[in-house]
């Protein structure tokens, strides 16, 4: 009896040094928003670019180590009525039941589903849900990493990612639109996204 307790406390210790090592413990980060830029870009008119940016974000990233962010924990919010595109009556707009109805759907959501790398160093397929509008679709992204970690003057450690990618607005029910003479609409359905998000190293 003696011998088959020990034989279950050692088969025990090893399954759980085992556990241990396929499941290190997660390291926290969490964004700096002040070196952060949450920013998207639509065509106007069929002939150029307007871009905006939400001011008012936060987030929070768990990762393998401080270099290897394999299937990170990502879960990101930002405010709707922070939008800003340098023009108020347009922001207004983009604030109405025509776009973001901010008044009952207040925030844009993203949680990460996989983050798997690619073939390009620090480079990543980043898929995760993004709601919108109270509508929940998947979408991927491309996310791109520094080459290293740095510690600032403070001793603060940090890491940087550009995060890419296209959504069509009107799958989230963002639909307003208007019709051009010469053909075409005023706003595409494209939007893309372009953020950089500066990561703190949780202490």
């Amino acid at each position: 009896m003696k011998n088959t307790i020990l034989n279950f406390a050692a088969i025990a210790i090893t399954s759980f040094g085992s556990m241990a090592q396929t499941n290190p413990i997660a390291i926290g980060w969490k964004i700096d928003n002040s070196h952060s830029k949450l920013g998207f870009m639509v065509t106007h008119l069929m002939v150029s670019e307007t871009e905006g940016k939400f001011k008012i974000y936060e987030g929070t990233v768990s990762s393998k180590t401080d270099m290897d962010f394999t299937d990170a924990k990502i879960d990101f919010n930002a405010d709707v009525n922070s939008i800003n595109t340098d023009d108020e009556k347009r922001d207004g707009h983009l604030k109405s039941a025509d776009f973001f109805d901010a008044a009952n759907h207040p925030k844009i959501t993203f949680k990460a589903t996989s983050m798997k790398p690619t073939k390009v160093k620090t480079t990543y397929t980043l898929e995760g849900d993004l709601t919108m509008k109270g509508v929940t679709k998947k979408v991927t992204l491309t996310a791109i990493g520094a080459g290293k970690t740095v510690k600032d003057p403070w001793g603060n450690t940090k890491y940087a990612f550009k995060i890419l990618g296209k959504i069509n607005r009107k799958d989230f029910g963002l639909n307003w639109n208007a019709a051009l003479e010469s053909g075409g609409v005023v706003v595409s359905e494209e939007v893309k996204i372009d953020i950089t998000v500066e990561l703190n190293k949780a202490p």
